[in-house]
This record gives structure tokens, sequence and C-alpha cells, in this order.
């Protein structure tokens, strides 16, 4: 996130984007103070700008405030630079911001300047109760929906939903914000996001699995009430001793031990598996043409 855009065009569209999110420029306004301001709640984020800044516009902002925010438990920090007229800056900056790149290395500028003036991103949790999520500010719907014209342009799906009085454009998707994060150069960030996918595939399986052991478990549970139900019906109307050795050993062996899983009773009766599924199913046959 720390190298500069070799280009000016991409520097200025960098700067468009972050000044559209973060900051603030006036010019030939009656009555209005020509400047040009931002606010960062990063002191590295500040630095980068500031340098960018003052490289591509030959001034040097001065930090004119410092405010602590509450809720989010940090200090945002103001800096401005007043003009005698800062029209000239204000419309070339102007230009650079969405709808009006062409380029897609404009467009990746602009990407990392509205990342850095008030993007965030949020990865799923350890327990899962979050997804991902990438979003962007904007103080007007305008901004916004120009926005994500140019996410559109690189093939990136965003959306626009209003916040208070604000408007933001998120993605939801993960391959989405990977994608964003290549685009926008931010590899240890992408392999960071790459590595907590990972993680919750790794973990999503886990769960699958047990999901499925524990369902196969609940229904070979259930099968064997009622092979142990079936089978006492049977035995208590005299049948079971009519039957040949091989059944009658097989429905004493189910009878005396209801809890075993078909495996465990093959195994006690020294029977395969697919021998004892085979004997049981007549049985259980036999059950279905006495009593049903």
């Amino acid at each position: 996130m720390r190298s500069v855009p070799a280009k000016r065009c991409c520097k200025t569209a960098l700067i468009a984007a972050f000044f559209e999110t973060s900051g603030y420029i006036s010019g030939g306004r009656v009555g209005i103070r020509d400047e040009i301001s931002f606010t960062s709640e990063h002191e590295e984020v500040a630095e980068y700008i500031l340098a960018l800044t003052e490289e591509l516009l030959g001034v040097r902002m001065t930090m004119d405030a410092v405010r602590r925010d509450p809720k989010q438990g940090r200090h945002k920090l103001t800096f401005s630079y007043a003009f005698s007229d800062a029209g000239e800056i204000a419309e070339e900056i102007s230009s650079h911001f969405s709808p009006h790149l062409t380029s897609p290395c404009c467009m990746a500028a602009c990407l990392k300047g509205a990342f850095l003036g008030s993007g965030s991103c949020t990865l799923p949790s350890a327990a899962g109760k979050t997804g991902y999520h990438l979003e962007f500010v904007f103080g007007e719907q305008s901004e916004a929906e120009d926005f994500c014209e140019v996410l559109d342009s690189l093939q990136l799906l965003g959306s626009v939903a209003p916040r208070g009085d604000k408007y933001i454009v998120y993605c939801k998707s993960r391959e989405t914000i990977c994608d964003f994060l290549s685009v926008m150069g931010a590899p240890s960030a992408l392999a960071r996001l790459e590595r907590v996918a990972a993680a919750r595939e790794e973990n999503n399986n886990e769960n699958r699995i047990e999901n499925c052991m524990a369902g196969n478990a609940d229904r070979a549970a259930t099968a064997s009430v009622a092979q142990v139900l079936a089978l006492g019906t049977l035995k208590r109307a005299g049948l079971l001793a009519a039957l040949p050795a091989p059944l009658a050993e097989t429905a004493e062996g189910r009878l005396a031990h209801p809890g075993y899983s078909l495996t465990e009773l093959a195994e006690a009766l020294g029977v395969s598996k697919s021998c004892l599924n085979h004997r049981m199913r007549k049985l259980m046959k036999l059950y279905s043409e006495k009593f049903e």
C-alpha cells in the first residue's frame, strides 16, 4: 500500500478518490475560503497523502486539528492548506475521478485512493459469525454510483446502499474482494485474506464431516430402535423359534445389543456387514408381512 503510482495521471486519480471520500476541496465559491483539507485516523495514511500532495500539487499541508473518536477509540487528524485560488487544483483533481477515468492504471489508483480515504475490509471471524465485507463511504449518492462504475469497468461487482446521511459502496464476495486487492496492488493483504479463506474452508469441511457423522449416527440409532421393536414383536409372537438358525441368531443378537452399530453387531456375530444387512432386511420384511 506504500507504493506510489508512477504516472502523474494515476497520482492525480488516487488523490481525487481520496479527497472524494475523506477530504474537502473548495475553489471559487463566494464566502468560502479556498483550501484543501482531509481527515484521517491513520498516521501512515496521512504521511502517504501529505507526501503525494506535496509532490503533485507543490503544497505542504499542515495539521490543524486532532479529535478523539470515542466510538472507535482513535484520534482523527485533520490537515489543510489554504490557497489564494484553489479553482484550478479543484478542477484538475475532479477531472481525474470517476466517471472520467478510462485507463486501467488510473482506475486501480482510484481504488487505492478510495480505500485509503474511507475503505474498510472485514474478514470472517473464528466463530464464523461474520462474513467477507469490503466497503467505502461517500457523502453523496452520485459519488458512490460513479465509484461503482469504476468497479464495474474492472469487472468488480459493487452495490450502493444508504447509511444515515452517507452512501456505502460494498462488496461481500470473497472472490470480488480478492480481485479488488489484486487490482489495487496489495499483495500482503491478499495473502492474508487467502490464508483466512483457507482456514475457514478447512473449518467448514470439518463441520460438514462432523454433521455428516452425526447425521449417520442419528439414522443408525433410529434404524436400531426400529429393528429392536420389530424383532421384539416377532419374539413375543413366537415367530423367531421357527426361523432358520442364522436369522434367529441375528435377531437374538440385535435384541441382546440394541446400542450396537451394524458394524459392531456384525463383528459380535462373526459375519460381514453386508451379510448382516441381508439378514436384517429379511427379518424386517417378515415383520412387515405379519404385523403391518
